[in-house]
């Protein structure tokens, strides 16, 4: 049950800390006052869209605070699961909303996602706002109905999970079955570009390298002769020269004798003598480079002629690397290669979904076999309801329909409805809205006993009814306050003087704006209501009086 609100800064309520009792609460007010608002801030709390334009004027965020209980253990798994301190069935939610538009919301002061939100407001609060009725034309909405006073909740999980593996699988087969078409209408192309590429023989990294031979082996010449040049300085072939070398190793001798003289030419001695090494081994490299170099024209023009092949083969390909061309020919090997393996990936994937297809049409089976067995339940317990709201001849039946394949099973559900008792047809197409209201009023009273939902709200439900047909009303949901907590939002005088509780919304304008308030009315404030929602705006003692007789009764 709600058992507090707080609001600030939404819509037109400036400020409200209000306590909620058990049973039936009654909120009435003039049209206008603002009775709607408190409809819209509860819907915050159950995960509804959030609108910065809810926000009062000059305020730059607004919040929704509302304190909760229900003995409902079940929710103390899912607050394990969203990491959500439980605490007894207590709960405060909290919702605020920035002028940006964007919101944070929080359980037991632990910040949760909306639909997080969203599923824990469906499992406390059901919120039937003026235009629900309208969903009475909806076969999901019906058969959603259906499922619940069936109990089908676990099948219908179960109905989601497969058909959405079942989805999944049938994308997969359709990817592979256009891979294997394309191959196919491709096969002769792929097959000769794939081979000319397989031939070519290519590896990653040789491009850099055959430019680089090439580029050695058109400049032999030169280079032999510049290694030549470098090593004849440092060992000359003429005698009549010392060389680096030579020289390097008297200075060494020099050095040596000197440090037996002077102190620190021994350490001067061993770092020419490194340095000397070093050149030497510089040299040898020299000359076995330069021994190695090839000034062969033919291994030029086999350079020359390779740098072509693939030169061409980029151009042809239109790619930059060779890299490219070795990822070409791979995926080309995959398609003119793997066209068997994707027939057996085929045939695999064809086997799954058979059995998961099997799997699927069997769920759905069940649910149709439990939509049966209480379609005719449902709507009897639906035509007791409607007899007792002085339609008498009614007939209301369900009509169960194959329909494709979806997440809830192959079922459509339709609600036939003859307020005469004869050819009744779909209930959108035949009823009036004194009727609609009294329907949905007969469901919502059918699912409060099946849903153990702590708290119910109805805004009008009572629309389009009057007179003796409000009072059944009053009694229905009169009723329904006996086992759970419900509020009712009402114009009608007959439903308001059924309530344990009677809250009226008044809006009040002053020079800085308009703004609603709710109050609690005590027993002489609400004789008064309940005359006002009879008479009008003048009280007669004859509205005050009947007044006193709707509440006596």
């Amino acid at each position: 049950m709600l058992k507090s609100l707080h609001i600030s800064n939404f819509v037109l309520i400036d400020h409200l800390d209000i306590d909620f009792p058990d049973g039936l609460v009654i909120i009435s007010g003039p049209t206008g006052a603002g009775k709607s608002i408190l409809i819209g801030a509860l819907g915050l709390l159950t995960g509804r869209k959030a609108d910065a334009g809810a926000i009062s004027e000059n305020a730059d965020s607004c919040v929704v605070e509302g304190e909760f209980f229900t003995p409902d253990t079940k929710l103390e798994a899912f607050c394990n699961e969203n990491d959500i301190e439980y605490e007894g069935g207590n709960f405060t939610v909290r919702r605020t909303v920035a002028k940006s538009g964007r919101s944070r919301a929080f359980i037991n002061d632990t910040p949760v996602s909306l639909p997080v939100l969203e599923e824990f407001g469906a499992s406390i609060v059901d919120i039937h706002s003026q235009h629900d009725t309208l969903l009475l034309t909806s076969k999901a909405y019906q058969l959603s109905i259906l499922d619940s006073f069936a109990d089908n909740g676990p099948l219908l999980s179960q109905c989601a999970a497969a058909f959405a593996a079942e989805k999944e699988l049938r994308a997969e087969i359709a990817l592979v079955q256009s891979r294997i078409n394309r191959a196919r209408e491709e096969s002769d192309y792929n097959t000769a570009v794939y081979e000319q590429l397989e031939q070519a023989k290519l590896r990653e990294g040789e491009l850099e390298e055959l430019e680089q031979e090439q580029l050695q082996l058109s400049n032999a010449e030169q280079i032999k002769e510049l290694m030549a040049g470098a090593a004849e300085l440092f060992d000359p072939s003429d005698d009549s020269r010392s060389g680096v070398n030579n020289d390097l190793l008297s200075a060494f001798r020099n050095l040596d004798r000197l440090s037996s003289y002077i102190k620190g030419f021994d350490d001067l001695a061993r770092r020419l003598e490194s340095a000397r090494l070093e050149l030497k081994d510089i040299s040898e490299e020299i000359s076995m480079a330069n021994d190695k170099l090839s000034c062969s024209p033919e291994r030029l023009q086999q350079v020359d002629d390779r740098l072509g092949l693939i030169y061409g083969l980029m151009k042809r390909h239109k790619v930059e690397s060779e890299a490219e061309l070795i990822q070409k020919r791979d995926s080309l090997k995959d398609i003119v290669l793997g066209s068997e393996a994707l027939e057996e990936q085929l045939s695999s994937l064809q086997q799954r979904h058979g059995k998961l297809k099997e799997e699927l049409e069997s769920i759905a089976a069940s649910l149709h076999e439990r939509r049966a067995a209480k379609a005719g339940e449902f709507a009897e317990h639906v035509m007791r309801n409607l007899s007792f709201m002085e339609l008498d001849r009614a007939v209301f039946r369900i009509q169960l329909s194959e329909c494709a394949m979806s997440s809830t099973g192959s079922d459509e559900a339709s609600f036939l409805f003859s307020s005469s008792g004869v050819n009744p047809v779909p209930v959108a197409k035949c009823a009036s809205g004194g009727e609609l209201s009294r329907i949905m009023l007969s469901l919502k009273q059918l699912m409060s006993r099946f849903m153990a939902m702590p708290t119910m709200v109805f805004d009008e439900i009572d629309t389009g009814v009057s007179g003796s047909v409000a009072d059944k009303m009053g009694s229905v949901i009169c009723t329904m306050g006996e086992g759970m907590q419900v509020f009712a939002i009402t114009h009608l005088p007959q439903v308001a003087a059924k309530g344990d509780a009677h809250y009226l919304v008044e809006k009040t304008i002053a020079d800085n704006g308009a703004s609603s308030s709710i109050k609690k009315l005590s027993d002489e404030q609400r004789v008064l209501e309940i005359a006002r929602m009879l008479s009008g705006s003048s009280l007669s003692e004859e509205a005050v009086a009947n007044a006193r007789r709707l509440l006596k009764r």
